[in-house]
């Protein structure tokens, strides 16, 4: 044999020496991640069973058990074991997991955005405390219960009444991220043996991961069923608007506040996303915050204008910028808006006040704002309005 035959026999050699090396290594990794996620999913006296697959959620995971268990842990630590009914919980369970009975009663629920998925679910009759009081609420079925005495008013999460909360027999809470800024309340309320569960679905990547945390409410009601069908549902919209071309169009989406100056959603924000996925493009695709948690921007009209005169269409956010019912009413907030290429052609909207409460429904959204895109002479929508003159 010659001496480059044998320098490339060799040669070949330490390759697949080392291939091999690398396939016994990434083996490896795999039965650690396994070993690892089943310790995750490892409860004493339970016997795991799976992990229900998401779609786009990432904040947190549900791990069933037989006979009926679940284990709901959020992204920012918190463990919920949810005991079916005529069950116990294992005596040797971990102590940072809170127990939760399923088809739980008497909630409060301080976090609005959580209110449409008992809506959903038909199950607004296991809340029986809120943060908001009646006249605020866009999601009917709590304005109704409120207006019925069903529903009771109990304070924001940053001041509950306490007195309320136990007379009422609450034993577990809804909170949204915001009790971060209130630690001594959820510090109080577990004093009192009323638990606290952070709904972190705002904090989701995609718009329907927020969708997506139906599954939660689902798994401590007992409706895990319905919460997969209602979730597939608002899926399909966002499935149908997927399989169409990107129309090409900019939009402004903002309101203007109390000091006149345009407040407008950062390119990672969830309706930004929502207008990229219905098909469009946020003209605002390179604004970003100033690093904080915050999902918007704020800027002085003459900047605002520079960025947005010449989107193909305009989305006025009526539920924090106040009820616009006209392009009246609009161009007198700022008469800069009436040279907007969107408010020339009549292509301007508004949103209606239910657009951030009914949190169930952003599939339907996307599909709506894909419509205005396309479609805007089809009708009557449930999300936007147009807007025209008087």
């Amino acid at each position: 044999m010659t001496a480059p035959a044998r320098r490339i026999r060799r040669g070949t050699a330490a390759v697949l020496t080392l291939a091999a090396a690398l396939l016994c290594l990434a083996l490896a990794g795999c039965g650690m991640q396994a070993q690892e996620q089943a310790a995750s999913v490892q409860i004493d006296g339970l016997t795991y069973v799976e992990t229900v697959p998401l779609s786009y959620a990432d904040q947190f995971t549900i791990d069933r058990y037989e006979g009926g268990y679940a284990l709901i842990t959020i992204s920012n630590g918190d463990r919920f074991l949810v005991v079916p009914p005529g069950q116990e919980a294992p005596p040797s369970l971990e102590k940072d997991i809170v127990t939760i009975r399923q088809g739980v009663e008497n909630l409060y629920v301080a976090a609005s955005a959580a209110m449409d998925f008992f809506a959903a679910l038909d199950s607004l009759d296991a809340v029986r405390l809120c943060g908001l009081r009646a006249e605020d609420w866009y999601v009917d079925e709590a304005r109704t219960a409120m207006e019925q005495g069903e529903l009771l008013y109990a304070g924001k999460y940053s001041g509950p009444d306490y007195e309320l909360l136990l007379a009422q027999g609450c034993t577990l809470s809804i909170q949204n991220t915001m009790i971060e800024h209130a630690p001594e309340v959820r510090e109080k309320l577990q004093d009192l043996g009323i638990a606290v569960l952070e709904d972190y679905s705002s904090y989701e990547a995609h718009p329907l991961g927020r969708c997506e945390w139906i599954k939660v409410y689902g798994a401590l009601l007992g409706k895990s069923e319905e919460a997969e069908a209602l979730f597939a549902a608002q899926k399909k919209y966002l499935d149908a608007v997927a399989e169409m071309e990107e129309t090409g169009k900019t939009v402004a989406f903002f309101y203007i506040n109390s000091a006149g100056q345009a407040v407008c959603r950062s390119s990672s924000d969830y309706v930004s996303k929502m207008i990229a996925l219905a098909g469009g493009e946020s003209v605002f695709r390179s604004l970003e915050n100033d690093g904080s948690a915050r999902s918007t921007v704020t800027m002085e009209m003459e900047k605002f204008y520079e960025e947005a005169r010449d989107a193909d269409v305009v989305i006025y956010n009526s539920t924090l910028g106040g009820d616009v019912q006209t392009l009246e009413e609009l161009l007198g907030k700022n008469a800069l808006l009436a040279d907007f290429k969107a408010v020339r052609s009549g292509d301007v909207w508004c949103t209606g006040h239910n657009f951030y409460q009914e949190t169930m429904r952003l599939g339907e959204m996307i599909s709506e704002m894909h419509t205005i895109l396309t479609e805007p002479e089809s009708g009557d929508l449930s999300f936007l309005h147009r807007l025209r003159e008087s």
